[in-house]
């Protein structure tokens, strides 16, 4: 058995000090010790908790991503089409729930019998830990190498591995009532396209704030407006754009970030809202742009317009909530937020309709990502 704090703390010199993801009961002593002594931050799903450790990774810290194994299933998009894609290394903790041989509840069944093939699928190297310190730190080392190669590397965790470490107090932040604010200075009859606000958004946003579009048209229509290094263009990963905005928010308190989000990669992952108000960060603006449709594919409808999408942002706790019915109301909501940052949702619906002849970015994400991670660390 592992003594977890002295793992722990192998971790740290190693600068592993950020930690997201979901609690499993083979896991819990190494994730107390990192609710203890590190930044942690509880997701309401796997596959967010990738996203989060993403952002911080953007935002220079080495993260390390906790999981039961079951849930490992609600990680593949993200760890496919998101950290393989950019070529973001994650250092991962999985459980062996449902080990063979291992009497388990049912569920874990499968799971256990594949956890290794999965990650050999997704090409992550991987490895069981050890319950033995000296062996656990020496493959410490080594998926360290990989992580500095630009690889993630996993490794499973069976049971009993760890020694018990209690959870100290929790801070729980006090849920405060949103201020919903309606701005409409300016009467616009037709609802403004979305590269019409992108568009604002550029001339609002100064050339020190960081700014992430959802995957689809609203990264290429912003690459077409103009592209900079504090600009990341996701691809893939739907959904998962306040999440990676959450993790660079904590790794870079002083960095504002603006996350451009659409309706049906907000809806595909709503849990994301609360998580993200949970640690509310000031600097962080949420910006949903709302035309009801899967555009980018078709313009299949969404299920957005059921949805008050304004009062879900006010009930899971924002701090600010502007429902904006312009463009003047966008840009002067960002002026708001930049002058007085608070954990800001925006709300605007847009009309369907993109440019004739959309190019796509030409720089690739790897090379997005890279310059990204300079610009914003300043290297």
């Amino acid at each position: 058995m592992l003594e977890t704090r002295d793992f722990g703390k192998a971790l740290s010199e190693l600068s592993y000090d950020f930690y997201s993801g979901v609690p499993c009961s083979f896991l819990k002593y190494l994730i107390n010790y990192a609710i203890n002594e590190e930044d942690f931050v509880m997701a309401v799903n796997e596959g967010d908790a990738i996203a989060i450790c993403s952002g911080a990774y953007l935002g220079g810290r080495k993260p390390v991503f906790l999981c039961q194994n079951s849930g490992l299933a609600n990680a593949v998009s993200p760890l496919t089409s998101l950290t393989h894609t950019f070529k973001i290394p994650i250092l991962g903790f999985v459980s062996l729930r449902g080990e063979p041989g291992l009497k388990d509840e049912p569920q874990h069944e499968l799971m256990g019998q594949i956890t290794s093939e999965l990650l050999d699928t997704m090409r992550i190297n991987h490895a069981v830990l050890s319950p033995n310190i000296s062996e656990a730190l020496l493959q410490l080392q080594e998926a360290d190498k990989y992580i500095e190669n630009g690889k993630s590397f996993f490794f499973i965790v069976k049971k009993g591995t760890f020694a018990k470490v209690d959870l100290k107090g929790q801070k729980q932040r006090k849920v405060m009532k949103s201020q919903t604010i309606e701005l409409t200075k300016e009467s616009q009859k037709e609802k403004p396209l979305r590269i019409e606000l992108l568009n604002s958004v550029k001339q609002i946003t100064d050339s020190e704030m960081l700014v992430l579009a959802t995957t689809g048209l609203t990264g290429r229509e912003l690459y077409e407006l103009g592209d900079t290094a504090n600009q990341l263009y996701m691809v893939g990963s739907m959904g998962c754009v306040s999440s990676i905005a959450l993790g660079l928010a904590v790794a870079q308190p002083n960095k504002k970030v603006v996350a451009i989000d659409g309706d049906g990669a907000l809806l595909m992952r709503m849990g994301a809202m609360a998580t993200l108000s949970y640690y509310s960060p000031n600097n962080v603006y949420h910006l949903l742009l709302d035309n009801g449709a899967h555009e980018s594919t078709g313009a299949q409808a969404t299920v957005s317009p059921i949805v008050n999408f304004a009062q879900v942002a006010s009930a899971t706790g924002y701090t600010t909530v502007n429902e904006l019915k312009s463009i003047s109301a966008v840009k002067e909501s960002l002026k708001r937020w930049n002058s007085q940052p608070t954990l800001t949702f925006g709300y605007c619906k847009t009309a369907i309709g993109t440019c004739e002849d959309l190019g796509r970015p030409t720089v690739t994400p790897v090379q997005v990502k890279d310059r990204f991670i300079q610009f914003v660390n300043n290297k």
